[in-house]
């Protein structure tokens, strides 16, 4: 296998472990406050994990040029700042986009589309992207992979979340209770895979 080759399958192994072992909402908990707000609705929760998804896939490819121009210059202690400027912009972009062509799902998304900037989940992926060394392609891998990851584990509580609109659960559990504890549960399915790939 050349070089080349290797690469891409090495991205194509973060990505699974991205997804499943090393899930960046159920392993690491980051990006918790839209997970529990948004995830009421299938619709509404598909429409900010696709948004995710483009922010998280994009924003960890252009920090990794970034943090190494950083290095170049021996700026490293600027990436911090110039990761969320990279994110803010991506998630204004993604924002004049969806308010444009979706009108219903950026009202349905409110508050939580332009908190995308502060989703402590995309600036943990380029963080993580500089603390594990991935290469570019590998980066672009991980990006995708945590961020369907996310989309993944937010569309599943919101299905969970839809079904028990119509079970009776406890008056004590109602709203945030029972969505921590189907969370912690949802982390527990998915450290099983832990074994698998890591």
């Amino acid at each position: 296998m050349n070089s080349f080759g290797y690469e891409i399958w090495l991205a194509m192994v973060t990505c699974f472990a991205a997804v499943f072992t090393q899930n960046i909402l159920l392993t690491t908990f980051l990006g918790m406050c839209p997970f529990t707000s948004v995830s009421r609705e299938v619709k509404t929760a598909a429409g900010l994990g696709g948004a995710v998804v483009f922010v998280m896939t994009c924003t960890t490819a252009i920090n990794y040029w970034a943090y190494k121009l950083l290095i170049y210059l021996d700026l490293e202690f600027f990436r911090f700042i110039l990761f969320i400027i990279i994110i803010a912009a991506f998630v204004q972009f993604v924002e004049m986009v969806i308010d444009r062509y979706s009108p219903k799902l950026y009202q349905s998304l409110g508050i939580f589309l332009p908190l995308i900037t502060v989703n402590c989940a995309i600036l943990g992926a380029s963080l993580f992207m500089v603390i594990r060394e991935y290469h570019f392609i590998q980066t672009i891998g991980y990006g995708f992979g945590a961020g369907l990851g996310w989309m993944l584990a937010i569309l599943a509580m919101a299905g969970i979340r839809t079904r028990l609109n119509e079970s009776r659960v406890p008056e004590g559990l109602r709203g945030p209770g029972i969505t921590l504890i189907i969370a912690g549960l949802m982390a527990l399915a998915f450290i099983g895979f832990t074994g698998v790939l890591s």
